[in-house]
């Protein structure tokens, strides 16, 4: 099990924005648990419960609450570089 920041994938998260209203209307039109709370436990409780280990000791790179540091600390060095670079 993982411990710590989870490596971001920029592919996962433009397709996780990109699926449309129309496609969640009716996946739950037609599938009778689809976007219910607590359904996960009901249809596989093996992954459900891995799913709520998994988030709860990993965090996201991109919303840590309070902890913004990370990004803020990447930026000014890349900014930084790219200012040495320039003279």
């Amino acid at each position: 099990m993982k411990i710590g920041y989870r490596k971001p994938s920029i592919k996962k998260s433009v397709k996780a924005r990109t699926t449309g209203r129309a496609k969640r209307t009716v996946k739950k039109a037609v599938v009778p648990g689809y976007g219910k709370k607590g359904m996960g436990w009901v249809k596989d409780p093996k992954r459900a419960a891995y799913n709520k280990v998994y988030n709860k000791t990993t965090r996201s790179v991109y919303n840590n609450k309070g902890c913004g540091c990370l990004i803020f600390l990447i930026a000014s060095v890349t900014m930084f570089t790219a200012f040495m670079i320039l003279l």
